[in-house]
């Protein structure tokens, strides 16, 4: 029954950390696009004297 227990608690903590890496490395592509973005904005404005 322990052993059970463990592999079931241990499932958990797995599937819920996996997740949270997936939501963060989405997030941080989100935030990466943004920053290009930003960066292709001003190298416009740069050459356009904004």
């Amino acid at each position: 029954m322990k052993r059970l227990l463990a592999l079931a608690l241990l499932a958990a903590f797995a599937s819920t950390t996996l997740t949270a890496c997936n939501t963060v490395a989405g997030a941080g592509k989100d935030v990466q696009k943004v920053g290009e973005k930003v960066e292709q904005k001003a190298e416009d404005c740069k050459d356009m004297k904004c």
